[in-house]
């Protein structure tokens, strides 16, 4: 499998810290696009975004929003705890987490580790005039993780509001700063809905009203689905090959109208960021799963990294039979929508099956987001990314973006 022997490597390009945005512009929109046309590179601004786009085609968006999952906690000794959130542990649901209350636990990195050997880290809170004591004890290690018991002394209060009382957006490490105010407004898209990102989808960050009103006078089908961006999406490549690179596993939820929608459309699709194409390239996955055994579990529809790659999908079926036995499974289910998870790499060599346009921004070197994009433009990304530097072009989350059409 020629994938797996990839050198990350071949995927490094210059960027000095000067390219990287360290703030958005003050207005979305104004941000400059990239449009590479089946190897023409040319540039507008995101605002004309719809007149690059076939009419009617359907348009698909992340609605994730990002949590304030950095939680600072003091030591008596006066050593300072940062509780990271990185995925609900009990309960596991995310929309069941944000309303519970009294306790909870998740997985957690933490920073400072070694000066919280033990004991129980207090903050004192008030919440809607209510002061209540909020506690975290560590338990054991998952991988690089820790699970971290939470427990507040107030039933009327919620862990979404804790978080919104206490956390802090967690802007990426790359830009050197601290998180400021104005961050918890432009670090969230205009359409963000589902709590659950500890990252913004940042390709969905230039949209405006007036960009989306425009999509519909375009006839632009727009639909939504959900990925929670994970803290891996910053984990570096640090293997000379891919093979022994772990993705971190992301989780999802697509509508059976989403579903619907894809089959009206032919099953194609552009996608707004990456996280979207990892979403619609994994139904394709799972819609296999449903095939060979129709009486699977939701967990189990999980899609393993390499999974694309150990067989011939071609002969398997067609995307049009994989989202609709997607649709029938869920039917049979009485669901309403699928959740489950995926670890899908996409690197070059893998084949798209949904995806037909991508909008994105400009992604660190020697990253897997790098991958999925030459993957994207057959290997070509160097043309993409040589012009984007030699044009002023503003690099990673608050950056510019680009239209890719393959």
């Amino acid at each position: 499998m020629e994938t797996k022997h990839i050198h990350i490597s071949d995927y490094n390009y210059p960027l000095p810290d000067e390219r990287i945005a360290k703030f958005p512009l003050a207005k979305r929109d104004d941000s400059k696009l990239l449009v590479y046309n089946k190897g023409i590179v040319s540039e507008d601004r995101f605002f004309n975004l719809s007149k690059y786009l076939p009419q009617g085609a359907l348009m698909v968006f992340n609605n994730t929003k990002v949590i304030q999952a950095r939680l600072h906690f003091r030591k008596e000794t006066g050593a300072l705890i940062e509780v990271f959130l990185l995925e609900p542990a009990k309960p596991a649901d995310y929309e069941q987490m944000f309303q519970t209350k009294g306790s909870c636990s998740w997985l957690c990195l933490v920073g400072n580790l070694k000066k919280w050997k033990e004991g129980t880290l207090t903050r004192q809170l008030t919440i809607n005039d209510e002061t209540l004591n909020f506690t975290a004890t560590r338990g054991e290690i998952h991988g690089t993780s820790h699970w971290i018991d939470f427990s507040w002394d107030n039933d009327h209060i919620s862990f979404a509001e804790i978080l919104e009382s206490m956390g802090e957006l967690p802007i990426p490490p790359y830009l050197n700063r601290e998180t400021q105010e104005s961050d918890k407004t432009t670090y969230q898209t205009v359409y963000s809905k589902i709590k659950g990102s500890v990252a913004a989808p940042t390709a969905g960050l230039h949209f405006t009203p007036s960009v989306l009103s425009s999509l519909d006078n375009h006839g632009i089908d727009r639909e939504e689905l959900t990925l929670h961006v994970g803290a891996g999406t910053f984990k570096p490549v640090k293997s000379e090959e891919i093979s022994d690179h772990e993705m971190h596993t992301e989780y999802i939820c697509v509508r059976r109208q989403t579903l619907e929608k894809l089959m009206k459309h032919d099953c194609c699709a552009i996608a707004v960021g990456t996280t979207s194409v990892r979403t619609l390239e994994s139904l394709y996955y799972m819609g296999l799963k449903v095939l060979k055994n129709p009486l699977i579990s939701e967990a189990e529809l999980h899609v393993y990294q390499w999974e694309p790659y150990e067989s011939d999908d071609a002969a398997l079926a067609t995307v049009q039979q994989s989202i609709q036995a997607l649709i029938d499974w869920l039917d049979n289910n009485h669901l309403p929508a699928l959740h489950s998870s995926t670890q899908i790499i996409i690197a070059p060599g893998y084949k798209y099956k949904i995806v037909k346009m991508l909008v994105t921004n400009f992604h660190q070197p020697q990253s897997t987001l790098l991958l999925l994009v030459s993957a994207f433009v057959n290997g070509d990304w160097h043309k993409i990314y040589d012009y984007a530097l030699a044009h002023d072009f503003r690099f990673l989350s608050y950056g510019d973006s680009s239209l890719l059409i393959p």
